[in-house]
């Protein structure tokens, strides 16, 4: 879970691409998608649709306990992809995340400085979303060998 939270609120790559492979239509739209007509998946926009995410702007953990039954369709939130050709890294990412994570926090309190901007200012940028600045206090904690 904790590893998910990160992906929701920050999400690293801010859009996807895709070519379609035939012509498709889109439901009733009137809408055809052409084979080969460059395809771009919004990411960002997708995990901070309201119509997908009840509050999306606010943190809430709880969204991704194995518990919550999701009110999104099931790719609305894709922060590796879908599909055949999702991130090859994924599982790896994931562990290593999870155990850089833990380490961190087994050995470190950490705490926002007073000139830490909540919420967080996003760095302008093409395809990977960045903080402009995130200083924190990391506190050395004494009750772990």
């Amino acid at each position: 879970m904790l590893s998910q939270l990160t992906y929701l609120i920050h999400h690293v790559c801010c859009r996807g691409e895709r070519t379609a492979v035939e012509d498709y239509k889109l439901g009733d739209t009137g809408i055809l998608v052409e084979k080969g007509l460059r395809i771009i998946i919004p990411f960002y926009a997708m995990h901070y649709d309201p119509d997908f995410f009840q509050d999306p702007e606010t943190f809430n953990p709880e969204r991704f306990m194995d518990s919550f039954e999701p009110k999104h369709p099931q790719y609305a939130y894709l922060p590796f992809g879908a599909g055949p050709r999702n991130c090859l890294g994924m599982r790896f990412a994931l562990l290593e995340i999870k155990m850089c994570i833990t380490n961190v926090l087994r050995h470190f309190r950490i705490k926002p400085l007073p000139t830490t901007k909540v919420p967080l200012e996003n760095k302008n940028a093409m395809v990977f979303l960045t903080v402009t600045e995130m200083p924190l206090k990391f506190e050395k904690r004494t009750d772990v060998k």
